[in-house]
């Protein structure tokens, strides 16, 4: 991996420009995934990303049930559609220590990306997927995003990868 596939150009939208710090849990407090996409949830609703909390949690766990989205390196990236939302958004919670997703007992994760997308356009979702799977490949980020102190440093690191062309 080369650096200019981590560091944005001007031009260069970002795993950031879909977040912000408001939507960074630095310390999750829940201890099992239900838990953990309710918390990440109300944080979408209290940044007003969402205004029907209840549905898209619904959905976001029911689709957690029907096939885990744990990927390595000990992520988890439920998602749920959302009526009347113009872009794709994420909450990322961060989870210290890693905790045992979902009831199988041998996937842990150590940050959670809950995504809230468009019920209509799935190619934006898909370069933010593009992007984490780039992030996914860069260590020294992944150990900056664990390091971070709060919000605002896990944001910044984030400015620091860039999507695929679209």
């Amino acid at each position: 991996m080369s650096a200019s596939d981590v560091i944005p150009s001007k031009s260069a939208l970002t795993l950031a420009d879909f977040t912000t710090p408001g939507l960074i849990v630095p310390s999750l407090r829940g201890l099992g995934a239900a838990a953990v996409i309710q918390e990440l949830s109300v944080v979408l609703q209290h940044e007003g990303r969402l205004t029907d909390l209840l549905p898209f949690y619904h959905s976001a766990l029911n689709r957690e049930y029907l096939c885990s989205t744990v990927v390595e390196p000990g992520w988890a990236m439920p998602h749920a559609r959302v009526k009347g939302l113009d872009k794709p958004c994420f909450v990322l919670g961060r989870c210290t220590p890693a905790m045992t997703w979902m009831r199988s007992g041998r996937q842990t994760v150590s940050l959670v990306f809950l995504f809230a997308i468009p019920e209509t356009d799935a190619r934006v979702y898909m370069n933010l997927i593009y992007g984490l799977a780039r992030l996914s490949k860069a260590p020294h980020l992944i150990e900056q995003l664990r390091k971070a102190s709060d919000s605002f440093a896990v944001f910044n690191v984030l400015q620091h990868v860039k999507l695929c062309a679209s």
